[in-house]
């Protein structure tokens, strides 16, 4: 049997991050795939743990060797991209690969594996939630955040093409509804 896969996508702020962390610590079956992106990465990010950080020009090499599974510039300059040697890699050793993508990525990932993956929208409560939480970061200028909240609108219109959508209005209960859907999914045939 192939390995089952996992795709938990949202727009920027909803949560996705958080509970992707939570369902890596509850269940050893599961691995993250490590995403690249050309952007600048955070003071708490790692290198090769929460994204490989790479130049634009070397994100355009592999697209065009085609080293990518899925890709999108999210923003001008800014690529996303999942690579393939990830889910080879992840998948030889026999774990389920969990995905941290955007909105678009998630679609592609799910269109790309079928009824292998699961593909979970996680939705904040409402736009203004989301405003409060990205600025709540303190690493956006208010043109960021009017980019990204104008961005999220247009990505809360892909959430039916997503299996399963969780409204992360409380933490816990979201991290826990994405667990079970997660326990559930794992244990069909």
């Amino acid at each position: 049997m192939q390995n089952k896969l996992i795709v938990v996508s949202a727009p920027s702020g909803a949560g996705k991050t958080s509970i992707v962390r939570h369902l890596l610590q509850e269940n050893p079956l599961l691995s993250f795939s490590v995403s690249a992106t050309t952007r600048a990465k955070r003071e708490t990010e790692i290198d090769g743990k929460d994204y490989y950080f790479i130049s634009v020009p070397e994100f355009q090499k592999r697209i065009e060797e085609g080293r990518f599974l899925e890709w999108q510039e999210v923003y001008k300059g800014q690529y996303y991209g999942s690579l393939k040697s990830e889910v080879d890699r992840l998948g030889a050793e026999g774990k389920v690969v969990i995905f941290d993508v955007d909105v678009l990525g998630g679609i592609n990932i799910k269109k790309f594996y079928g009824e292998r993956a699961l593909s979970i929208f996680i939705q904040p409560p409402t736009i203004e939630d989301l405003k409060k939480r990205l600025a709540g970061r303190g690493t956006e200028t208010p043109e960021s955040l009017q980019k990204r909240v104008d961005k999220a609108e247009y990505e809360l219109t892909f959430a039916n093409q997503f299996d399963r959508i969780v409204v992360n209005d409380v933490l816990s209960v979201a991290q826990q509804e994405a667990s079970q859907l997660i326990r559930d999914f794992l244990c069909q045939k």
